[in-house]
């Protein structure tokens, strides 16, 4: 395993940090940002917030007194190193679990960075901003049509807040029933790098749980949105759909009788897998297990002895 792959190995479990300006070049914050323009904002009204220093963002006092207005619109909180970070994304890893400071001061490169990917994802929408400083230089400069609501720079003061509401009583709002399924399958776009995990999500599935959340459909479980990582554990089912797409396939030509794939064993794979990938096992085209990714699936095709895939469910 090359030094890479220990460290997205271990990434999971670690707290991602943005001190400096080269945390912008961070793996974690580039796929993060690339990842972005799979997303597309739900109805016609976006508000852009400022991130804060406590994560989730809907934890901190101040985006608990913005949601009284904005819960029902499409949310955006801009952030450096990310970017953007759309509310429906904010329990996922890594953007659930980055420490930075923020002093509302923006340097030239985090204006530009940001700005790109904020320009890419608002396209034609309306936009409410609710931002000063660094944030608002961000819409400023790469925002043609922007309506800002802070008064003196003081986003959270009363007359900013009701002007924030005041505004956004002019647009229309989106139905809590669109805005979970919209949550559920940009979740899973973000974690499988394509439009088409929507299939992960179908029309009529249930999401069940209070914390860790069973997506469930046809009485069958597709995965478990996992309240720790804000990220979906594969079920069966779930492997199958996955395989119909053909996104994180392991390719094996035996018959697989234990919960450990080594590398040996692994005839093809996935080039796009990174460590942590949720993967599925096949055999001439058949599902027979799903787990996670421990190496690239390059590293798995070349590698002569270690640990491929540490599979979760089996077909038996």
């Amino acid at each position: 395993m090359n030094i890479l792959s220990k460290i997205n190995q271990g990434m999971i479990n670690m707290k991602v940090l943005g001190i400096t300006e080269e945390s912008l070049f961070r793996p974690e914050a580039v796929r993060w940002r690339n990842r972005m323009n799979l997303l597309e904002p739900l109805g016609d009204t976006i508000v852009i917030l400022p991130c804060s220093m406590r994560k989730p963002y809907s934890s901190s006092s101040s985006h608990r007194s913005f949601m009284k207005y904005t819960k029902n619109f499409q949310e955006l909180i801009l952030t450096s190193p990310f970017g953007v970070c759309p509310r429906e994304l904010e329990k996922t890893y890594p953007i659930q679990s980055y420490d930075v400071s923020t002093t509302g001061k923006w340097s030239y490169e985090e204006i530009e960075i940001v700005g790109e990917v904020l320009k890419d994802y608002v396209k034609d929408k309306t936009v409410i901003a609710h931002v000063t400083g660094g944030y608002r230089e961000v819409c400023e400069k790469f925002l043609d049509e922007c309506i800002y609501t802070a008064v003196d720079n003081k986003i959270s003061s009363k007359e900013s807040i009701f002007n924030l509401g005041k505004e956004l009583r002019k647009q229309k709002k989106i139905k809590g029933k669109n805005k979970n399924l919209h949550r559920l399958r940009s979740i899973a776009r973000y974690q499988f790098n394509s439009k088409k995990a929507d299939i992960l999500i179908p029309d009529k599935s249930e999401s069940r749980g209070r914390f860790n959340q069973r997506i469930v459909y046809d009485g069958k479980t597709i995965a478990t949105l996992l309240y720790e990582k804000g990220l979906y554990s594969l079920n069966i089912y779930g492997g199958k759909l996955l395989n119909e797409i053909d996104l994180n396939w392991v390719e094996i030509d035996f018959e697989l009788n234990t919960n450990t794939l080594f590398c040996p064993g692994v005839v093809d794979a996935d080039p796009n897998i990174i460590p942590n990938d949720e993967v599925v096992i096949i055999k001439k085209g058949e599902v027979l297990a799903v787990g996670k990714a421990v190496l690239s699936g390059d590293e798995m095709k070349k590698a002569n002895k270690g640990v491929a895939v540490r599979i979760r469910h089996r077909v038996k």
